[in-house]
């Protein structure tokens, strides 16, 4: 079993997933190779809520370009984890 912390990388902040917060869906960026639930798992222990749902998303490097030389960008994994409704919000932006 690996840490929680290595499964959740980072909570994903934009414009979309700040008014999903309403609806007690947050989104996480996960590690590549987690499955749903080792997400869930690792959500519960961290954030000490209940989830009910993890819905999940691979993304592929999109290709670019500088001068000559061609690349990728790297390809990662979003997770979309559903709170249930007696469940506390979670908090981000805390020192703000």
């Amino acid at each position: 079993m690996r840490d929680p912390r290595d499964v959740i990388k980072r909570p994903v902040i934009t414009e979309r997933s700040t008014e999903q917060m309403a609806d007690k869906k947050y989104t996480f960026d996960v590690d590549r190779r987690a499955n749903k639930s080792e997400i869930k798992r690792a959500v519960e222990e961290i954030f000490g809520v209940k989830v009910s749902g993890v819905n999940t998303m691979n993304y592929k490097g999109k290709p670019k370009r500088f001068g000559r030389y061609f690349g990728y960008t790297a390809q990662r994994k979003k997770a979309v984890v559903t709170l249930t409704p007696d469940s506390k919000e979670l908090e981000f932006y805390e020192g703000v």
